[in-house]
């Protein structure tokens, strides 16, 4: 009898050991990468993205987590810069990360996002806006806010119907993000028969827009529409007003951020800009808000709900499939419907939001704003 049982101790003691590794797995931390300029010239960018994903992360986790695992969030930074991004992108491949919130500047999550589909890593993010970022038939790519042919005509539109000016300059970066935003408006301005008087690109980075600005005026334009982030845009706000150029000046969520005012000072005054409804204004949001405004951060940035969204379909897909294999999520995802702070979310077979609204506001040198659609 010794040897029989001694067979059926080791079986029991191998099946112990093999719930205990299960259980073990089980309890092991789920991964999220937070990829997104650290560093850089927008790296205000990547603060409200850390700071939606942190929260979402932080009150999903206290609240008993994701099937019997913590989320753990690793953060990466891209600089926005595309070569950076496909670094960034192979290191988290070999750091073992299945998900991603991120990344957030056009040029960069495009390239980056590639990698991920290839490597089966499921990728949101709550910041880019270029409808190729979706159109290439990848499956592991999702977004958490609207499109450029989503935001485009909701400007156009605007400028047509409220501004009406006479003569526009379209300006764009020469990037992915900046000429995809301009070249949208350009078509809907085209559309409304409104003079175009200059479509040009400006080299990221610039400093010096006073030759720009001469012809501007020499085109007696009234109405510039600038499609890039906020460094660039509020040095052209200051030295427009430096050089008595009085224009009216619009430009995409990039340029929505409170540091235009520390650039331009009293030139932000009155610049339009699309965004993201303000959805920290939203009642259902309050105590979200409060949690925010406890640890001395402002939910306001355009990228700060978004963010915890993103996070947030992840889990609840996580949950409803009962997985954390990337695949199977992803699936989860585009079979759900999610109910979070920016709304009930649903997707396209694509990765987009089927519904997601921009609003236009007018920016003031406080650094407030006030919406003037809806």
């Amino acid at each position: 009898m010794r040897k029989p049982t001694q067979r059926v101790t080791q079986v029991l003691a191998a099946m112990a050991m093999a719930g205990f590794a299960h259980y073990s797995l089980a309890a092991d931390p789920i991964k999220i990468a937070l990829a997104g300029p650290v560093t850089g010239p927008v790296a205000q960018y990547g603060d409200m993205q850390a700071m939606g994903a942190n929260m979402a992360i932080e009150q999903i986790n206290q609240a008993g987590g994701v099937n019997g695992s913590q989320l753990q969030a690793v953060v990466y930074d891209d600089a926005c810069d595309p070569k950076q991004a496909v670094a960034v992108a192979n290191k988290i491949v070999n750091d073992g990360v299945k998900f991603v919130v991120g990344h957030l500047c056009s040029g960069s999550t495009q390239p980056a996002s590639d990698i991920y589909d290839e490597e089966g890593i499921l990728m949101i993010t709550a910041a880019s806006t270029i409808p190729e970022l979706t159109e290439r038939g990848h499956s592991m790519i999702f977004r958490t806010i609207g499109l450029d042919n989503m935001q485009g005509p909701t400007a156009g539109k605007y400028i047509v119907e409220q501004v009406k000016p006479q003569r526009v300059a379209v300006l764009h970066d020469k990037q992915q993000y900046g000429e995809g935003i301009a070249t949208a408006v350009k078509h809907a301005l085209d559309e409304a028969k409104i003079p175009v008087a200059l479509f040009e690109g400006v080299t990221a980075g610039d400093k010096d827009f006073s030759a720009l600005i001469a012809k501007m005026k020499k085109e007696n334009v009234d109405f510039v529409y600038f499609g890039s982030y906020h460094p660039e845009m509020g040095m052209l706000l200051r030295q427009s007003a430096e050089n008595n150029f009085n224009a009216k000046f619009m430009g995409p969520e990039g340029v929505g951020n409170s540091d235009i005012t520390a650039i331009a000072g009293k030139a932000s005054e009155g610049m339009l800009v699309t965004l993201p409804k303000a959805f920290d204004q939203d009642p259902k949001n309050a105590d979200l808000v409060a949690a925010f405004k406890a640890k001395k951060q402002d939910p306001s940035g355009a990228f700060v709900f978004p963010a915890y969204s993103a996070v947030q379909v992840m889990a609840d897909a996580m949950k409803s499939s009962k997985s954390d294999d990337p695949e199977t999520v992803a699936e989860a995802i585009r079979q759900g419907r999610f109910d979070t702070p920016t709304g009930t979310l649903e997707f396209t077979e694509k990765g987009d939001l089927k519904d997601f609204n921009f609003v236009v506001y007018e920016w003031h040198a406080d650094g407030s704003k006030t919406a003037k659609t809806e």
